[in-house]
This record gives structure tokens, sequence and C-alpha cells, in this order.
């Protein structure tokens, strides 16, 4: 079993993470918060690397909802024990989400920020998943951009029990493995021609319909 995640709150590993530059490299350091103890970038390899895979809703109208499908296979050469999985969601959404994940997941969303972690550590060539969907605004218009994979830090041999400000003092190394993705937002529009215009109808909705172990909650978004 693994920590609580909990742990991710108390020492700040949640609100200081920035999304990556289209040219930044697929490992990348996490910025400190100015309220939380300092992440430190690093340049080494990670304990553990992510193999990340991502489906997701490529179209839909106003208002409507995004599904997004995340797998990820831990490519080693540790069994990752401190990870989440999840990523920065698009601006213009209701404050209310819903996913799954297997159980036991806990999830927390903060700012634009949303992640799970799994209760269990995924071992070398083993697999995780996350499945969740959410709601745009009806004055949500061009296109909704994320990014969502893997956080994973390096905890040390023997860290496993140690309390958070001794955690915090450590400065654990974060790495991301994210992809980014966008959906287009239709919304038909008139021509200017005076004619009569039917508009096309929208695409297809997403149907959610994870697999049958998933275990399913909502999450409500917290204001930072």
């Amino acid at each position: 079993m693994r920590r609580q995640f909990g742990m991710f709150l108390g020492l700040g590993l949640i609100t200081p993470l920035v999304p990556l530059a289209a040219a930044a490299p697929a490992v990348a350091a996490v910025a400190p918060a100015t309220t939380s103890p300092v992440v430190a970038a690093t340049t080494k390899d990670p304990f553990s690397k992510f193999k990340v895979s991502v489906k997701y809703t490529k179209a839909t109208k106003r208002g409507g909802k995004i599904t997004y499908y995340i797998k990820a296979k831990n490519l080693g050469p540790y069994d990752a024990d401190y990870f989440g999985v999840g990523g920065f969601l698009p601006k213009g959404v209701v404050p209310t989400l819903k996913w799954g994940g297997p159980k036991g997941t806990k999830c927390v969303w903060q700012g634009q920020i949303f992640l799970c972690m799994p209760r269990y550590q995924v071992p070398v060539g083993g697999t995780t998943w996350l499945n969740f969907q959410l709601t745009l605004k009806k004055n949500t218009k061009g296109l909704a951009k994320a990014k969502v994979g893997v956080v994973a830090y390096d905890l040390p041999t023997g860290a496993e029990n140690l309390d958070q400000e001794e955690l915090g003092r450590l400065g654990l190394k974060g790495h991301l493995f994210m992809k980014n993705t966008a959906t287009k937002i239709v919304w038909p529009q008139k021509r200017r021609t005076g004619s009569t215009y039917t508009p096309p109808p929208p695409p297809p909705q997403p149907k959610w319909n994870p697999p049958s172990n998933t275990y399913v909650e909502r999450n409500e978004k917290k204001d930072t």
C-alpha cells in the first residue's frame, strides 16, 4: 500500500506544478511554490520512467463534455511508489467532474490541476490508468487544451516512513510525463447570405463507459 494522498497536499506537490513548454524535454523539473516546500529541479534520470498513452474527445459542442482515458506503463528502472495521474485541465470548465480509476484511488482538483493517486505502487512493466470526464461552460469556445499524464517523484530508499516536514527538507525530485491534447469546440454559425441555413448536428458525445472494475466518484474544484 502506498502513502496517503494527503502527502501531496502537505508537501505542496500539487500547486507548484506548471505546464511544460512545447520545446521542453520529456522529463522536466517541478517549479517551487512560494508558500510550499521547495521541489528541487533535476537533470538526472528519474527512478521510474512512464510511457503514457491518452485517448480523448477530439470535438464537442459548447457546454459539451470531454472524456480523457489515460494509461501509463512504468518502464523502470524501479517500482513507482510516489506518483500521480492526471494533469492540467482546460480553462472554462464547470467545477465538477466525474472520474474512474483503480479501487482506492484518491483525487484532488485545485486550480487547473487534477491529480489522482492510486492506492498501490506500480512495478516495473506494470500499468495504471485513469478516466475522467469534464463539462465545458456554455460560453467556452475555441480549443480546450489540456496536458495529461503522470507526475512522478523520486522517493529515496528508506524515506517511506518520514513525516511531511522531513520529506519537505529532502527536496523531492519531480518528473512530468505528459501528452498535449486539444479539443475543438464546435458552434454552428449562420452564413451571411440571407438564405436559410440549417446547421449540422453537433458531433456525437463520447459515452462514459469505463471498465467494469472502475471505481467512480465525482470531484469538485477547490478554489486556490
